[in-house]
């Protein structure tokens, strides 16, 4: 199955891109019902291999053995055989024909996302997962991995060999390179997930259908790559510590590994960056209540909306005084004030669009950008009109202070800046009323009782 398809086609449940304005309700899944009774399972766990002909037919061993004694609900284990060239294909047709409940794939490329993507979009269970097929992770987490997707708690699952209770035995070097990666993606991806590579993950099926499509990556940087688009789509990550034990003949080679979750790191930063992944398409609707939904004219969010705001204030006065530095060194203070200014107002309209009002896609855009160079032309008349007052008042100040003046006008527009940006430029969208209940009409054969 291409990509192509999977952004065009219709999902595993029929839904076709002209439902996809947001995604359902979470709900909780039945123990039994109609897919149960069709043979339909709840939980379809992939093992991608490649090349396994000695481990495959242990790990699938031991955890079918671990899902028929401790799981409560269906299952299915899918060997997903990409490109093996050793006896794998054979192994896996075996366990297939030997076991209830396998089943195998083959696939004629590499890629442990590719085989993920293949796999899991066409899977009619509700609830997906992979592991490895060294089955490094203590199979005791299987569960609490995947209960809070089952219970519609969150919206995927992962294990972390780095949190706090995790019991983890593996050499220093893949230590510091795994504490290395996930430091690497929380400064420059603001990911919030403790641990970005381990094999052990689950999704619930209606958010892999649309966030599959958007993931490029076919190899490792896969796991990565969906967890920061669900999670910049605001979508609930659980994690779970485990108890897990480092393969000491493992074929990953680190360094070409770590060269391409890398570059999949800058870019997938990159498109964040200018809005070019469409997440609104991940939204869940605001709490499982009912009576949350129902709420109107509440403002939610203005915690959150400062905090970004005095960030990305910051940041941006810290450009602003350097690009007025630079400026300095050619021209007077007015044009250095008003080139810095311009600038930074650009690039502070561009971040608060995405970082503090939470706007993503091109939508709109152009209109935000001329909005913010009105609040910026409030911004200039300020400081402007400081510059000036303090070149009359001194006559020739020291650059020290012409800094100290711009910092305390650029103090007074903050305020006001905030209130137009989000009054003016970045509007909170209302929420829409909810529709009264069609009352039921009468009933013509029946009795009028009043």
């Amino acid at each position: 199955m291409t990509t192509d398809s999977l952004r065009s086609g219709p999902g595993a449940n029929g839904r076709t891109s002209g439902d996809r304005a947001r995604l359902p309700v979470r709900e909780h899944l039945p123990a039994c019902g109609p897919a149960a009774a069709s043979g339909v399972p709840v939980l379809d766990v992939v093992v991608p291999v490649y090349n396994e002909e000695k481990d495959l037919r242990p790990c699938v061993l031991r955890l079918h053995d671990h899902l028929s004694r401790t799981f409560p609900y269906a299952f299915r284990i899918t060997v997903a055989d990409n490109a093996s060239t050793d006896s794998t294909p054979a192994v896996a047709a075996a366990l297939a024909a030997e076991l209830r409940g396998v089943r195998y794939v083959r696939l004629e490329e590499k890629g442990r996302g590719r085989a993920l993507r293949t796999v899991w979009s066409e899977s009619d269970a509700p609830v997906l997962a992979y592991m490895d097929v060294d089955l490094s992770t203590d199979l005791n987490a299987l569960l609490p991995l995947v209960a809070p997707l089952i219970s519609g708690h969150s919206d995927l699952a992962i294990g972390s060999r780095l949190a706090r209770s995790a019991r983890v035995v593996r050499g220093s070097k893949r230590e510091f390179i795994s504490r290395a990666y996930n430091l690497i993606l929380r400064s420059s991806l603001a990911a919030g997930f403790s641990d970005a590579q381990c094999g052990f993950k689950a999704v619930r099926s209606e958010v892999a259908e649309r966030l599959l499509p958007m993931v490029e990556d076919s190899g490792w940087f896969f796991d990565t790559e969906l967890l920061v688009l669900a999670e910049r789509a605001g979508l609930r990550i659980h994690e779970v510590p485990v108890d897990w034990i480092d393969d000491p003949d493992s074929t990953v080679h680190i360094v070409r590994t770590a060269t391409e979750d890398l570059k999949g790191v800058w870019r997938v930063g990159r498109a964040l960056a200018v809005g070019a992944l469409p997440l609104d398409r991940l939204a869940r609707p605001f709490g499982d209540d009912p009576r949350d939904r129902a709420l109107t004219g509440v403002e939610r969010g203005l915690a959150r909306q400062l905090v970004g705001f005095c960030v990305v204030g910051v940041l941006s006065t810290l450009f602003y005084l350097a690009l007025y530095s630079l400026f300095r060194l050619g021209v007077g203070p007015q044009l250095a004030n008003g080139g810095a200014l311009l600038v930074s107002a650009v690039a502070n309209t561009a971040a608060n669009r995405r970082l503090t009002f939470g706007v993503r896609g091109r939508d709109g855009a152009v209109r935000h950008q001329a909005q913010g160079l009105v609040v910026f032309a409030i911004g200039l008349a300020l400081t402007s009109g400081s510059l000036a007052a303090l070149g009359a008042a001194t006559g020739s100040p020291s650059h020290s202070t012409e800094l100290a003046v711009l910092i305390t006008a650029n103090l007074a527009a903050t305020v006001l800046r905030f209130l137009l940006l989000r009054a003016w430029v970045f509007p909170a969208r209302a929420c829409p009323e909810p529709e009264p209940e069609p009352e039921p009409e009468p009933d013509s054969d029946s009795e009028d009782v009043r």
